[in-house]
């Protein structure tokens, strides 16, 4: 990181503290700035959030190159969500520990094994895990979606699965074969909140093998607060499924 940016980023986290501070550093022609952002998380001492027309407003400005915050009270170290996010953006990450002061980057590796990934919402969940799925064992690609923690408690609000299965380019089938989506209902919802990938008999994933033997039928999920895993689908699971979905260009 250049001096100047250091320096700002320092001034920043002071000014901040003990909330953490939030930027982006963007390439301007052939210099790069500091561009500080306003936090407006919920729990801004825990975690930050930068606001989606504010990152417009910097994208006016410059080039996005890097996204940068501050860890008060706490070492540089990344959390499971500043691993899964650097993920999603595709970009460097830069973590200062204030008041300490040390600095650490974090860099996509472009490609998150399926298993055991912590849950992370919004980056690593269970609908990541079924894209991921889907990108890497059959090359389809998916928009990002953006979709807030808790959305299927809320009776009157969106029903995410249902709603956006058929522009994802899904359609429902009664009986599920490999590379299906099954979605669930899990704990008090007032819709189907769950999804994995329905895998039959046979549990290997592209680059990975699940730590499962036997007849099946197994399913790829991602469990809210769980690493992400392979489990029989059976019993309580199929019980849970209210949708079969398949995409248009199954394989």
């Amino acid at each position: 990181m250049l001096k100047h940016i250091l320096a700002a980023l320092q001034q920043h986290a002071a000014a901040e503290y003990p909330r953490e501070c939030c930027g982006l550093i963007l390439a301007v022609g052939r210099k790069q700035v500091y561009f500080p952002c306003a936090n407006v998380a919920t729990e801004p001492t825990e975690e930050f959030r930068i606001a989606p027309e504010q990152y417009a407003e910097a994208e006016d400005k410059g080039q996005v190159i890097g996204i940068v915050h501050s860890h008060p009270d706490a070492t540089s170290r990344p959390s499971p969500r500043d691993l899964a996010m650097c993920e999603a953006t595709g970009l460097p990450w830069h973590i200062l520990s204030w008041p300490e002061g040390d600095l650490r980057t974090i860099t996509p590796t472009g490609e998150t094994p399926l298993l055991g990934r912590p849950f992370v919402h919004g980056a690593w969940d269970c609908w990541q895990v079924c894209a991921d799925w889907y990108q890497r064992e059959w090359g389809l690609e998916f928009p990002s979606y953006t979709r807030e923690d808790g959305w299927w408690e809320q009776a009157a609000g969106p029903s995410l699965y249902e709603q956006a299965y058929e522009a994802a380019g899904f359609y429902q089938v009664d009986r599920p074969e490999r590379g299906d989506m099954i979605v669930m209902a899990v704990g008090r919802t007032a819709h189907p909140n769950h999804a994995g990938i329905y895998l039959g008999s046979d549990p290997r994933l592209p680059g990975e093998q699940a730590d499962l033997y036997g007849p099946g039928p197994f399913l790829l999920h991602h469990l809210y607060g769980r690493p992400s895993e392979v489990i029989i689908y059976g019993g309580p699971w199929h019980d849970r499924a209210r949708l079969i979905l398949r995409h248009k260009e199954a394989r």
